[in-house]
């Protein structure tokens, strides 16, 4: 399997090889210096991943600087791979997340970092219109592939990130697909939806996305913009409250 150097470097071979002189320019963002990447290390809780390092050493990202883009990549032009200097919030839901790249609408796709992380991933697409999170990939070089083949290939193909941007986020919240209620976690064989059910109480639901796929994900806005959201720790199993309109009212009350 393809490095994420190796993906960005065969992607600028191709672009190199092209005869085409309309074809799209891929400009490489620079490496990381040292003491980026002591900076770096300062703000996430595991060892740089080897994947990410040989990569933050030849680019930290790039721009792609194409007037054909369209779809998720319109505005998805600037992509640092590093989240060095970006700013996300949604702390309770991904607390040491980075952020790769916008689509220029305060929507970001993030990399979910964990004590235990041994890779530059999982990558989510968190949107505020609808106020979810969509599941994207395990892989950067998986991200990185679909990145460059929407914005410098303009592949004709269905593209993961325009489904994350245009499909999957609507889907989402329009179905609430996977939501678990707390009867039935709290119920649970599996010791880690139980233990995490009866932290909390009834008025909580629950997604499991520990081992996600494209398009898995949940409604942390759902019922409105002050959903209580809780993390497992550092698993990837999320609630969010429903509250009744007498607690809404008393949150309100107290702000």
């Amino acid at each position: 399997m393809a490095t994420p150097l190796e993906v960005l470097q065969g992607f600028e071979r191709r672009i190199a090889d092209s005869a085409d002189l309309e074809n799209p320019r891929l400009e490489l963002l620079p490496p990381l210096t040292a003491g980026e990447v002591e900076r770096l290390k300062s703000q996430i809780p595991c060892p740089i991943p080897e994947e990410a390092a040989e990569l933050f050493r030849y680019a930290r990202g790039f721009k792609i600087r194409n007037p054909l883009l369209h779809g998720a990549h319109r505005e998805l032009s600037k992509v640092d791979l590093s989240g060095l200097d970006a700013e996300f919030g949604l702390k309770q839901i991904f607390p040491h997340a980075l952020s790769m790249a916008d689509d220029g609408c305060g929507n970001y796709w993030v990399v979910d970092l964990t004590n235990n992380s041994t890779s530059w991933g999982p990558i989510f697409y968190a949107c505020h219109d609808a106020p979810v999170v969509v599941y994207q990939t395990e892989s950067l070089a998986h991200f990185i592939e679909h990145v460059l083949k929407g914005g410098v290939d303009l592949t004709p193909n269905h593209n993961e990130l325009d489904a994350a941007h245009e499909e999957l986020a609507t889907r989402i919240w329009r179905e609430n697909p996977g939501a678990l209620d707390f009867e039935e976690c709290s119920r649970s064989e599996d010791p880690d939806l139980k233990a995490f059910a009866m932290s909390l109480d009834a008025s909580y639901q629950f997604t499991d996305l520990r081992t996600a796929k494209l398009g898995d994900g949940f409604s942390w806005g759902r019922y409105g913009p002050w959903t209580v959201n809780k993390r497992f720790g550092g698993k990837r199993i999320f609630a969010y409250q429903k509250k009744t309109r007498r607690q809404k009212f008393k949150q309100l009350w107290k702000r």
